[in-house]
């Protein structure tokens, strides 16, 4: 099991992660600035907002759905989904 740690930003530095391994498997904690961001996936992912809200439109949806703390959504792998976020909100995603 890795125990190195691994830090990405994305987006200008408005998306900041952190990238780790656990018993749990491969995950990012991570925060979001306020602005509109496109994710795309390789793997499935469960992103749970930690604090804050993230405004979601997920792959072949129409309507946005909203997520606040202790809420997770999930993203098949090699889809993409847009996100909304109105204040800065933290997230915890876990890759499968």
């Amino acid at each position: 099991m890795s125990t190195e740690l691994t830090v990405n930003s994305y987006f200008d530095n408005q998306v900041k992660s952190i990238g780790l391994t656990n018993s749990q498997g491969v995950s990012t904690v991570g925060v979001m600035a306020v602005g509109e961001y496109e994710f795309g996936t390789s793997q499935k992912e469960y992103m749970t907002v930690v604090s804050g809200c993230l405004e979601i439109l997920l792959p072949e949806q129409t309507e946005w759905q909203r997520f606040e703390n202790g809420e997770t959504f999930i993203v098949e792998a090699n889809k993409s989904f847009q996100v909304k976020v109105a204040e800065t909100t933290a997230y915890l995603c876990r890759y499968e």
